[in-house]
């Protein structure tokens, strides 16, 4: 009955819309995302500054751990300082409400690039793109937290510069999670979820396997594994296993560091 209440309560929430006032001097531009926890809009301050704001549901709200986790992901904005990842300005309550103010980052997300510009990656270029995103990783690790979401909606670049966002999941190796088990039944949601370095080496494999099929031309109408129909070479099979855990997993960044280095 509460699950069936909580659903119920969610699609019946309404979004802010573009001009609405949220905070006393945020003015809504527009609405970037949602998701089964919140809203994300990006916003005006009434100086003209841009913002994203991230607003937890309602019904998360109501939840001790929802409201855990909110303000969970502004404590690692707020101690993640370093230019990639989204710099915490703010969080307020209203209206029985939960707000994120955060910076906005400018650049298309590796979905856009692939699924709406187009972008093709040879298998040296798909390569060089995961190592810079492995860096930031890097740092990431060092500071003792794991993303639990790398995925190519959440992997920004803008020119030469590349970001990291929604933090939502992160949390701080080795730490328990709230997460629901029924939710984690299916063997790839408990390996991107789980909370250890090699979570994100899992995704991260999946967003290299993401660019190495954007230049992808089917020669076969029978279905295939990716080995099979990548035409890659074996150092870059042998990264991707280690990343899919497929064979054994990598633990840390530096020997993923190390084994992609020489490939670029």
């Amino acid at each position: 009955m509460k699950k069936i209440y909580s659903k119920l309560i969610e699609l019946c929430e309404t979004p802010f819309k573009a001009a609405d006032r949220i905070g006393g001097k945020y003015t809504i531009i527009e609405m970037l995302g949602k998701g089964s926890y919140g809203f994300t809009y990006l916003v005006k301050d009434d100086l003209g500054s841009t913002y994203v704001l991230k607003q937890l549901r309602r019904y998360k709200t109501l939840e001790a751990a929802g409201r855990e986790a909110f303000r969970r992901e502004a404590h690692i904005l707020m101690n993640l300082n370093h230019s990639a990842f989204p710099a915490f300005s703010e969080q307020f309550e209203e209206n029985q409400k939960l707000f994120i103010v955060m910076e906005y980052k400018k650049g298309k997300t590796f979905e856009e690039l692939i699924f709406q510009e187009n972008r093709f990656y040879s298998e040296s270029a798909a390569l060089k793109e995961l190592y810079e995103i492995l860096k930031l990783v890097k740092y990431i690790h060092e500071n003792g937290y794991v993303h639990r979401d790398l995925r190519i909606p959440n992997i920004l670049k803008n020119e030469e510069e590349y970001y990291i966002i929604d933090f939502g999941l992160a949390r701080k190796i080795d730490e328990k999670t709230n997460d629901n088990k029924e939710n984690l039944n299916h063997l790839e949601k408990r390996l991107f979820r789980e909370v250890a370095f090699k979570s994100d080496f899992y995704a991260l494999g999946h967003f290299l396997l993401f660019l190495l099929y954007s230049s992808y031309v089917p020669t076969s109408k029978k279905q295939q594994s990716w080995e099979e129909e990548l035409q890659i070479s074996y150092s870059t099979k042998k990264i991707l296993r280690k990343m899919l855990q497929l064979d054994e997993p990598y633990q840390d960044i530096s020997s993923l560091l190390k084994d992609v280095t020489p490939c670029i």
